[in-house]
């Protein structure tokens, strides 16, 4: 870091205060990347299970488990992001919290197997709440450091604790209704942020905010890359690899090229302006992390369709793979693209896209096809792009 970069750097706070909302040089910390870090073996657990699901022919069981596991996952990372946008002093108790943090969500993936194969969630409610009290103690302390928030923040440490509690509570409910209670709670922890700000705004930064999703992305977009890895491997190990693996490590690696092309061809903190438009955008990367994770775990499972190593009958084996696909296709248009008004003709190329994702479905090579596809959706994709801008130029 250069010496001007250090002497622009803000200095850090010993009061956790409300930050800047336009801060300059308000970039993710170390700390927050440490966190990220250790979130991928949690979404390395996730997508796991749900390949192992996939193979096994249980995909019901297996879509509801990743989804439920999931979740847990992204809205233990998100809190944690947007406090730390708000409120991040970096000094010792803060530090000292996040690693807290930190170890529950090592809990959380510890027990996300037992939650797949056996729905015992009591490990991965443990991690979560472990990771949820000491948010709650990140909340206490920012209602006494921050006269103007305060009642923001005690909202979001009552409303916090009363979820953690119901879900507590859920592990001594009989098995046949956890499901529904589940749901149950999942919403109500949807509904605490909306509570908590109904009349104060907690003071988070766009840019910081685009750029903490931007990176969150990156490591669910890890497990595709893995398993596109894998299958290059295995077409490249394998004497007698047929054609319809030498397709998967090809069209693998076009769609997790072209997910990462898509996903940040357009930056989000310009409409990142309210509240409202932040929930949107920020609840919606649900499906957006949740579909990129699961391209990862429908390409291992293509592998092993490939190469004899399970089997699969009709659709499946390329459904495993173009349903996550088109899945993330239409919550990246709808979240990162849509907002920035483009034009019909730029509206019109990803959902014609989702369609051709699909009817690849019922091909001999479905990967293949979608990574063409995809790599075709790029193209046309910045070509529109240019030429809007061009004539926009023209007209200034």
């Amino acid at each position: 870091m250069s010496q001007e970069t250090l002497a622009a750097t803000p200095p850090r706070r010993r009061r956790m205060t409300a930050r800047d909302v336009t801060e300059s040089l308000r970039v993710a910390t170390p700390l927050e990347l440490l966190f990220d870090l250790c979130f991928v073996v949690a979404v390395a657990q996730a997508a796991g299970g749900l390949h192992h699901a996939l193979t096994a022919g249980h995909f019901g069981d297996g879509l509801v488990g990743y989804a439920m596991t999931f979740f847990a996952i992204w809205w233990a990372w998100m809190n944690f992001s947007w406090f730390a946008s708000a409120y991040d002093t970096d000094d010792v108790p803060y530090r000292i919290a996040a690693l807290v943090q930190i170890t529950g969500a090592l809990i959380l993936a510890a027990g996300i197997p037992r939650a797949f194969d056996q729905r015992d969630f009591t490990i991965a409610v443990l991690g979560y709440v472990v990771m949820r009290t000491a948010l709650v103690a990140n909340w206490l302390r920012a209602a006494v450091s921050d006269p103007e928030g305060r009642g923001t923040a005690l909202r979001y440490a009552a409303g916090v604790t009363l979820v953690e509690a119901g879900w507590v509570a859920m592990l001594a409910l009989p098995s046949g209704v956890r499901p529904w209670v589940w749901l149950l709670l999942a919403c109500a922890d949807l509904a605490v942020p909306l509570f908590a700000e109904r009349r104060h705004r907690t003071a988070w930064h766009p840019h910081h905010i685009a750029e903490r999703y931007g990176l969150f992305t990156l490591i669910v977009l890890g497990e595709s890359i893995l398993a596109a890895t894998l299958a290059v491997q295995e077409a490249v190990d394998t004497r007698h690899a047929t054609a319809g693996l030498y397709g998967v490590a090809a069209g693998g690696l076009l769609i997790v090229f072209a997910m990462w092309w898509l996903y940040f061809a357009k930056p989000a903190h310009r409409f990142l302006t309210s509240n409202r438009s932040a929930f949107i955008w920020g609840y919606g990367h649900y499906l957006v992390f949740g579909s990129a994770a699961a391209v990862g775990a429908g390409l291992s499972a293509a592998v092993d369709f490939a190469t004899d190593h399970s089997t699969g009958d009709g659709v499946v084996p390329g459904a495993v793979v173009t349903v996550p696909v088109a899945v993330f296709l239409l919550a990246v248009w709808w979240l990162q693209h849509r907002p920035h008004q483009v034009g019909h003709l730029h509206n019109l190329l990803v959902p014609s896209a989702v369609v051709l994702v699909l009817a690849g479905t019922f091909t001999g090579v479905p990967v293949l096809i979608a990574g063409v596809v995809l790599t075709v959706l790029v193209v046309l994709a910045v070509v529109v792009t240019r030429r809007a801008g061009v004539a926009a130029d023209g007209h200034a």
